[in-house]
This record gives C-alpha cells, structure tokens and sequence, in this order.
C-alpha cells in the first residue's frame, strides 16, 4: 500500500484519527508477525556447526556505508553488529538467542577473570594459540596497547566505558601520551593481564565485552584509520572497502573456533555490503533475492504488504531501543528549560509509532529506558494534564496550548530553529512532522536531512551548533546506563569532537553524582539499583535536554535463501551463523 506522505504530514493540531485508519492492516500484520517472531525466539535451541550448510556469499544492503572501518572508534549498529564478526575482546557476550546473548562470557581470555581487591583488580589470562589475520600472535602486549589505543585515538566511550581504569583520567585529558601504566600490567610469561581500577565498576565485564574494547595489534596506528581496515582475530576478516560502493569480508585463514559461545565458527565463505541502495529499493531487492538483508528501517508504506505476502521472511525482534530529540542545552532556544519542556508537551508521539510502523513494533516513551531493561520508565511528565509535579503512568495525548504558553514564557516565540534528521524514509517523515510541530508552537523551523553515514558525526560536534536533532539509539549492553549515562553523563560531552555522544552537551553534577554511585556502590540489591536508575530517569526528564518518543522493536526482512535466521539480543542478526541455499 503506498500512502501520499503529504496528507500524513499535516500541522500536528491536526487528528490522526483518519491517519490511523490507513494502517489499520499494517498494524494488525506488525502485532501478528511480533507474536511468531517471539514464539520462534523461545523455542530455539542451539545447534552443533554443520558443515552441510558451510558456503556461499551473504549479500547485505544499505543505503550508505557506516563510516570508519576503526573499530574503537566507530560507534553505528550498522557496523558495530558487523564486527561481532570480525574481532573479539577479552570477553563477549555470548552468541545465543533470547535472553541467554546478555550473558558474558570469556572470548579471548579463557576464563572470567579473577576479581580482588573490592572490585578493583581483575586478572584474566589470555587463551594460548590466538592469532590475527595476518598471520600475528596475539599477546598480553597488545592487550594492553589496545586499551591505551581507545584513549589515544578518542574511542566515544573512552570516558564513560573506560575511565574507571587507574590512569584514565590522564589519558583523557592528554591522549597522545596515554601509558595506563598503573592501570594495566601484563606477564606474557604466564599470559596474564591485570587491570587496576581506581573504583568498583559493576558493569566492567560488559563494557570490556564492547566493541571497543576488541582487540587489535600493538602496532595499530593512534589515529582513526579511516577506510582502512585492521587486523582481525574472529572467523572474518575486511579484505576490500570502498565507502561509495562497497564493502567485503573474507574468511579470516587464521581463524580456528576456541568457543562457540564466544565465537563460533561462520557459515558463509564471505559477506558482501553493497551501499547506495535506498531503502525503498532494498525491500524490493531482498525480496526478489537479489540481498538477503537491509540495513535501514522497514519504510512505513511496505509494512502492510510484508506482513500480508512477505511474512515467513518479516521478523519482528524485541530490542532496547528508542527515537528521542535530543536538545543542545547550550545554545538558544533551547538553552531555555520551558522551550525544552514545551517541545517535549508538544510531541505527538502517537504519530510517531504510526510512522515507524504501529504499535505492534513501537511504543510512546516518557523517559530514557526502555521496557526491555530492568528500571524501565514507569512516568510521564510532558502529556495532557500531567507535570513534573503530578505525572501520569504513561503518555496519553500532547498538550499544544501548555506547549505555546511555555515558548511565549521562555521568551524563545519566533526563534530560527533547525532540526537534523538522518536521510531514511522513516526519519524524513517523522522530522517533517516535528517540523511542522515546532512551528506551531511558535518557531521558524526547517528540516535538514543528513547521509546517514555522517549524520551522527555531524549532530555530536558541537561546532555544528545544532539545536535539536532527531536521533536513534540502542543498547550497548542491557543497562539503563547506556542510555541515561552513555546520552546524558558529563564525561560524555566533549567539545568540537565527532564522538561526543552526549548530543545536548548536558551536564548535571546532582545527577553525575547518583550515576557514578548505582555505577560503583557494590552494596546495591537488584531492586535498589533499578530504583536509582528510575530516580536518575525523572531528575533527567525533569531538566529536559531530551523529548523521548517511542521505544521499538526492530524489523528486519531477509530474503528467500536465507535460512537459520540467528537473532541475538546484543548484535542482532549474527550473519556469521545464518546458512545460504
């Protein structure tokens, strides 16, 4: 069903009631698909490698390439997801479907590591054997010269994943001279590395199980290095990349299975990305077997047809993951608390759920934690006759008038206001409806659509100056930090750089403070750490510098020949495991 998109993106004082009424299908196909799709999950069971299905190229599609090829510093799920392929860090989460893929398990070390000292001195022993792609040894030296390499090179979790270790705090502020040489010892006798922390960290093995932390040659260069790819220990390794067209992956000839949990041995021979296809184009060219996967979101309008012809290869997957505004605090207007606090009783974030597909895939969210996560938002502020000081349980409707009445108090009424978008169909339609709303409520607002490819850069380097950016973003690992610390923590802000994921250059020391305690205080219940997320959830809501939308799940469509469709909780489809006939 094609629906004219000038008739969806109306000014949002407008009902959506005969909006809905087109996708009434389209939603009943999302929730019927969802339900199988989470039917499939639980019923999988692992299986042993069968060489019977080992062979063939799996062809991937996108409308851009993902940037980087580095893998410390690239921080997109189009490539992130890829390298769980490719490289391999201390340790990983395992490779499973449902909830057992959140578990860590060791990868290149060989067991978890022994933990002293309070939470402050790991120790993990480096399995013997390994080797890069290039035929290399992997030592405790480049262990250790791989976590100075996250600091030196500017890695975007370099303070929020990494800072903990003895040292950090140097390299943070003067990255070409980084050592760790308090913080990381080695004995390459007895294989052996040590990490000094100068705090607890509860969540250490899942920031070392990030990609960031993989594991690279002593010798890497400190420096982005850009198209060009590095050596590798899992079963792939990047043979040919050329950001404009395309990218490929080999077998890695080194490459011999220490874990199956860890890493298990591929399927296909290689994996080929093509870029330039838009991603109306790449449904039509995966169902048609011409790929056997897209990257970008399912657009709205081929909803309803993959759910009524296209539904054994249509897979609705749970994941922690969310569209939000994110709001430059810095910079006006939005450097006004009301302006920020009337875009958030503004949004329409039923319409919302409509464009990215309905609500069998999506959800309204008031806070910055998805359901999928313990702590999970249970509030809203910002919807029709709720407040900070009286929230409801869940948003219900905008509230126009307040919102006017805010942008007139703020003294912000008529302000140029731009706002930044990703170039995918789902991202052009929901920025033109958030367009059209800022205008309503009293600015002079225009969209600017970016590549995709560079998109995130371009929102995150406050040189820039962008004052609000529509933005997507999921789990590193299942905690509510990486979506209230990793977006909003001060140690994520840094000026004029590419990588600064705190988007709104937000920064409240009341907040920091109950961030760094439910990240370090060993004495936490389960139940007292989701607590303090939730709290951490309303005092950042309360200030504003974000507008949650929705929280989604994510469709993803794959063609004929694609078969053992291998869904893990953290990196998604695992390509190395699916099977080509």
């Amino acid at each position: 069903m094609m629906v004219n998109s000038d008739t969806l993106l109306r000014a949002p004082g407008t009902t959506l009631r005969s909006v809905t009424s087109l996708f009434i299908f389209i939603l009943f196909c999302a929730v019927t698909t969802a339900t199988s799709s989470r039917a499939e999950i639980l019923s999988d069971t692992p299986r042993p490698y069968d060489i019977a299905h080992r062979g063939g190229t799996l062809r991937l599609a996108a409308a851009a390439s993902g940037g980087t090829l580095d893998p410390q510093i690239n921080y997109s799920s189009q490539y992130i997801n890829l390298f769980a392929n490719v490289y391999d860090g201390l340790t990983t989460f395992k490779k499973a479907q449902g909830p057992d893929g959140n578990i860590v398990v060791p990868d290149l070390a060989e067991n978890t590591p022994v933990v002293q000292d309070n939470g402050r001195t790991y120790i993990f022993t480096l399995r013997p054997g390994l080797f890069f792609s290039d035929g290399k040894p992997v030592t405790t030296a480049d262990v250790k010269a791989s976590f100075q390499r996250i600091f030196k090179v500017g890695s975007p979790s370099a303070g929020s994943f990494y800072s903990a270790i003895a040292g950090a705090d140097l390299c943070l502020k003067t990255p070409a001279t980084c050592t760790l040489s308090a913080g990381i010892t080695d004995d390459p006798l007895h294989r052996t590395i040590t990490f000094h922390l100068t705090g607890p960290d509860n969540e250490f093995l899942q920031k070392l199980a990030f990609t960031h932390a993989v594991i690279l040659p002593a010798d890497a260069p400190d420096h982005d290095t850009g198209n060009t790819p590095l050596p590798s220990t899992g079963p792939y390794r990047i043979t040919a990349y050329d950001p404009n067209k395309s990218l490929k992956l080999e077998r890695n000839p080194y490459f011999r299975q220490w874990s199956a949990e860890a890493q298990p041995e591929a399927y296909p021979d290689a994996i080929e990305y093509s870029f330039g296809i838009p991603d109306e184009t790449a449904v039509t060219a995966v169902q048609n077997g011409q790929y056997d996967w897209m990257a970008e979101s399912i657009p709205m309008d081929r909803l309803g047809e993959l759910g009524s012809h296209y539904a054994q290869n249509t897979h609705v997957m749970p994941h922690a993951a969310m569209y939000f505004l994110a709001m430059n605090v810095n910079i006006p207007p939005f450097n006004s608390l009301k302006a920020r606090q009337a875009v958030n009783y503004a949004v329409n974030r039923k319409a919302m759920v409509i464009f990215y597909g309905g609500p069998g895939i999506a959800r309204p969210i008031c806070g910055m934690v998805p359901s999928a996560l313990p702590g999970a938002t249970d509030f809203c502020f910002y919807s029709k006759a709720a407040s900070p000081d009286a929230p409801v349980t869940e948003w219900k409707s905008p509230d126009l008038e307040k919102a006017q009445q805010l942008v007139r108090e703020s003294g912000t009424y008529g302000e140029a206001v731009t706002l930044i978008t990703a170039d995918t169909s789902v991202e052009m339609a929901m920025g033109a409806w958030i367009r059209d709303m800022l205008q309503h409520i009293g600015y002079k607002a225009t969209l600017r659509p970016l590549n995709r490819a560079v998109a995130s850069g371009y929102m995150q380097n406050s040189a820039n100056h962008v004052q609000i950016a529509l933005k997507d973003w999921a789990t590193d690992y299942p905690s509510p930090s990486n979506f209230l610390d990793t977006l909003l923590g001060c140690e994520n802000f840094h000026p004029n750089s590419d990588s600064s994921i705190n988007i709104p250059g937000f920064c409240n020391p009341d907040i920091q403070r109950l961030i760094d305690q439910v990240k370090t205080d060993l004495n936490l219940t389960a139940e007292e750490t989701e607590t303090l997320w939730r709290t951490i959830d309303r005092m950042v809501m309360a200030q504003s510098p974000v507008s949650p939308l929705i929280e989604k799940k994510t469709v993803l469509i794959t063609s004929p020949r694609l078969k053992n469709f291998f869904y893990t909780p953290v990196n998604q489809l695992l390509f190395s495991q699916v099977w080509l006939h």
